[in-house]
């Protein structure tokens, strides 16, 4: 088998299991498991599916960095439950998501997936840096659209894109990129920049939309040749000039929040998927019996045997 590298953009995930799972799914203590054994299936279906040989869940350790709040001080403020001095914020989580996220963690690593994260990062930093220095193909899942930025045909990276559920799920290379945006996955932080992100409090520049932004790269090729037109006061039109020039300021800090970081130093243990030997699967089994993950824990088990 070919090696390939699976990427996890974990929260996405688990949240998406969380939503997917009734909450009505328990452990016999009374802690809702929905999401638990939700995010297991998930990995399994994609195990089985995408048959990669190496996987990482990738963490937000800081899923709001304060380096990105101080340049865009909008960046997620929507989602803060608690502003914490000198720390990460804490993110609004609901509380029956939020008491499962310890247990995934516990069940991941019976399993030997491992989890990775840096400090003062999101997981998203961690995928761009994973999947920037990978030596072999590499499968990116996830719910967000801002890792379309790391799409590369010539490096084998792709995106499994979650956001239509896990029975619809859509394989993102350069061509669908371009077919879906119009833009170069190169070319999509600027497109991202450009166009805002209410979701992640990310205004954009005022009147410009994605097929704005999506002729501006065409035209220019990148920011920086967009901000070098309307100064000199060609290419485009007097009043998308206007925008564009209303928006430096935003501009000018925007972008370092939009890209993902690729260059984390950071300490990977080793990924190989491998089968459970006999111990391992008994304290799997245990952690099911625990946390009534019964069939979930069953199928992944069984999946990682056909690695």
């Amino acid at each position: 088998m070919t090696d390939r590298l699976m990427l996890l953009d974990s929260a996405s995930l688990y949240f998406r299991a969380f939503y997917g799972v009734p909450d009505t799914v328990r452990a016999p203590d009374g802690t809702p498991v929905n999401a638990v054994r939700g995010f297991l299936d998930i990995i399994t279906r994609l195990v089985t599916t995408y048959r990669p040989t190496h996987l990482v869940a990738c963490w937000d350790d800081d899923w709001r960095p304060q380096w990105r709040v101080d340049l865009i001080p909008t960046y997620k403020t929507h989602r803060v439950a608690e502003v914490v001095a000198g720390g990460p914020d804490v993110e609004e989580v609901p509380d029956p998501l939020e008491v499962q996220v310890p247990v995934i963690r516990e069940v991941l690593d019976a399993l030997g997936i491992r989890i990775v994260g840096a400090a003062e990062h999101e997981a998203d930093d961690v995928i761009g840096t994973l999947s920037t220095t990978a030596t072999m193909p590499v499968d990116i899942v996830t719910g967000d659209r801002d890792l379309f930025q790391l799409v590369d045909d010539a490096r084998e990276v792709r995106v499994v894109y979650t956001a239509r559920g896990m029975s619809n799920l859509e394989v993102l290379t350069d061509a669908a990129v371009v077919a879906k945006y119009g833009v170069l996955p190169s070319q999509y932080a600027d497109f991202a920049t450009l166009r805002g992100d209410s979701s992640d409090g990310l205004p954009g520049v005022a009147g410009i939309g994605e097929k704005t932004a999506a002729g501006l790269l065409a035209t220019h090729g990148d920011l920086a040749g967009i901000i070098a037109a309307a100064e000199s006061g060609e290419g485009m039109s007097a009043g998308v000039r206007a925008k564009v020039l209303a928006g430096l300021p935003y501009l000018s800090v925007a972008p370092r929040v939009v890209a993902v970081v690729r260059d984390l130093d950071l300490q990977v243990p080793e990924h190989r998927l491998r089968p459970l030997d006999e111990t391992a699967k008994a304290d799997a089994a245990a952690l099911a019996e625990r946390w009534a993950l019964g069939g979930a824990i069953t199928r992944i088990v069984d999946a990682l045997d056909t690695v």
